[in-house]
């Protein structure tokens, strides 16, 4: 006698829209505090390193920048000639 298949249950996750947060601990001792709480609350954290802080910085600051002026590419190139 054959089993029959059930269908497979199609899965969904919603997630709401959030906002993030970035903290920086000032000693190791406050870095495993926070994330020992942040465990414990079963809120979901990541580590970053320091070059993906900068990289997050410098994401931020291009992002609000005036995007409605043109340069010309000689203006540009003239700045990048030593």
């Amino acid at each position: 006698m054959r089993k029959a298949l059930l269908a497979p249950v199609p899965f969904f996750y919603y997630i709401r829209p959030m906002k993030a947060m970035v903290v920086t601990p000032k000693s190791p001792t406050e870095f495993k505090f926070l994330y020992d709480l942040l465990k414990k609350l079963g809120i979901m954290s990541a580590t970053m390193t320091e070059e993906e802080l900068e990289d997050l910085g410098l994401s931020k600051m291009m992002k609000s920048v005036d995007r409605t002026k043109k340069v010309s590419r000689d203006s540009i190139m003239k700045k990048l000639k030593p």
